[in-house]
């Protein structure tokens, strides 16, 4: 069974800045693209930044020019930097297979707030 742990979320300023882990079991990360979303409370979950099995990205308008995604797929893990984290950017956030998605995980809370 596929499973993601989200990890590193936490309470930060405006124009604060985290990284985000989600570390897979079950798979070999590298055989997959991977994708970030986010959900706000009482809003729809979001796709937020992707990268493809062969290292392509994508971002939505939103994020762009300040979160990266990247992957490691010796720690069979991938990230998410967000910098200049603005309070919309509130939300819990988590991993999964934009095109072969399994089970959510529990994701991991970000908080911006002054």
């Amino acid at each position: 069974q596929v499973q993601f742990v989200e990890s590193g979320g936490g309470l930060v300023q405006p124009g604060g800045s985290l990284r985000l882990s989600c570390a897979a079991s079950g798979s070999i990360l590298s055989s997959y693209g991977m994708g970030w979303y986010r959900q706000a409370p009482g809003k729809q979950r979001e796709l937020v930044a992707r990268i493809t099995s062969g290292g392509s990205t994508n971002y939505a308008d939103s994020v762009k020019g300040r979160f990266t995604i990247s992957r490691d797929n010796a720690k069979n893990t991938v990230y998410l930097q967000m910098n200049n984290l603005k309070p919309e950017d509130t939300a819990v956030y988590y991993c999964n297979r934009p095109l072969s998605m399994r089970e959510w995980g529990q994701g991991t809370q970000v908080t911006v707030s002054s």
